[in-house]
């Protein structure tokens, strides 16, 4: 049977749901955290660990997942990889252990980042450097559904019947996105490239990247703004739920209400990024999530916490990281159409292995209050804001 066009709508909304396997991931079991160490009776360290862990299998896969779609092309890459979340999904269903879940996070972490990393690559291969940065905005505004929903279906699911109910419907969202991958989506990659695979070539790949001062501002901006997302997933749902005192279904309305804040960010880039200009758009953005991030911390640790305090300078930040990432993410990769998959899988590879770093450091400094969070917020901004204008700006206006 004939496939849509790789530019149709069809496989737009397949690559967003593929891009969405990261998300989704993390926060429909965010309101489960508190459940886990109760039912397994641990501590946060541990259950933050599958959090963490998986960040750091993530950031790992990405740098493999790259390099072989560059050489073998992106579709057989992905559908890999769609079975391999599958399996592991249902692991975490059966999970004996906080152990057992840790591994099979990890497996999960290894088959759902080929979507995010690919699927940004796929877009580079059909729309190209000029239209990748509107439309990734687009996906990103459409994508946004899914950690706002997320949440509050986690939340319902955890009060209804249990954590082990969010990697049922974990299991069955990837079954349907391996279908569509394997029915739909046809091969994008026209650069094919022999030795991408090569230990030298995968080497000398990195190197050139990193040898690229504006790509390295680029990655360094996307691994900050990244962690404003990471250090409010980390904490969140202990200081809400725990400190707070919401329930996991409230806890997952409020998590969607910091999304808004993120889908209108995605939207106002997409909708005006070609007039403004990607840069500017990433110097808005990194200001305001700096700014957001401040006001938290200046609540947190002058005692004020409530739902506001936490919720609405974290909606601000985050509609700051609407501007920032799909800009960011297409001006790293766009100017490398020989190596998009590495471009992407690098890109990748620091924003979670950062955040991973940043996750289980506020796991540990968690001590009842929300300083931990909102601290992680605020520094997270500040420094995106400190590396965009060191790295990247300068080489705009040399330009």
């Amino acid at each position: 049977m004939s496939r849509p066009r790789p530019d149709s709508v069809a496989v737009a909304a397949l690559l967003t749901a593929l891009v969405a396997f990261g998300p989704i991931s993390t926060d429909m079991y965010l309101p489960s955290l508190p459940a886990l160490v109760t039912d397994f009776r641990t501590d946060v360290p541990t259950v933050q660990l599958t959090l963490s862990a998986f960040m750091v299998a993530f950031a790992l896969a990405m740098l493999v997942y790259g390099p072989l779609s560059d050489r073998f092309g992106r579709r057989p890459v992905l559908l890999g990889a769609v079975t391999l979340y599958v399996i592991s999904s249902i692991a975490c269903v059966f999970a004996p252990t906080i152990e057992a879940l840790v591994v099979a996070r990890v497996f999960q972490a290894m088959g759902c980042c080929a979507g995010p990393v690919l699927g940004r690559a796929v877009v580079r291969d059909v729309y190209g450097r000029e239209r990748a940065a509107q439309v990734l905005s687009y996906m990103g505004t459409a994508m946004a559904l899914a950690p706002a929903i997320g949440p509050i279906a986690g939340g319902w699911l955890q009060v209804a019947f249990g954590w082990q109910s969010v990697f049922v419907v974990l299991s069955l969202f990837s079954l349907i996105a391996l279908i569509g991958t394997y029915f739909m989506l046809d091969e994008t990659n026209p650069h094919k490239n022999p030795y991408a695979i090569s230990p030298r070539g995968i080497v000398a790949n990195y190197a050139l990247l990193l040898s690229h001062r504006v790509y390295v501002g680029y990655l360094a901006t996307i691994a900050a703004c990244y962690c404003v997302i990471f250090s409010f997933i980390s904490g969140s749902s202990f200081v809400l739920i725990e400190v707070v005192g919401l329930s996991p279904d409230l806890y997952g309305y409020s998590f969607a209400t910091i999304v808004v804040g993120y889908m209108t960010g995605t939207f106002i880039s997409g909708r005006f990024g070609a007039r403004v200009g990607g840069e500017r758009l990433i110097l808005i953005g990194a200001t305001l999530a700096a700014i957001g991030g401040g006001v938290m911390a200046a609540f947190a640790w002058t005692g004020h916490v409530t739902v506001l305090s936490i919720v609405l300078p974290q909606m601000l930040a985050m509609v700051g990281v609407g501007f920032v990432f799909p800009n960011s993410q297409a001006g790293a990769i766009g100017p490398f159409p020989q190596m998009a998959g590495a471009a992407s899988a690098l890109v990748g590879f620091f924003q979670m292995g950062v955040a991973s770093i940043v996750g289980l450091a506020i796991g540990h400094a968690f001590d009842g209050t929300a300083r931990p969070l909102a601290t992680g917020v605020a520094v997270s901004g500040f420094l995106m804001l400190v590396f965009f204008l060191t790295l990247v700006w300068p080489a705009r206006n040399r330009a």
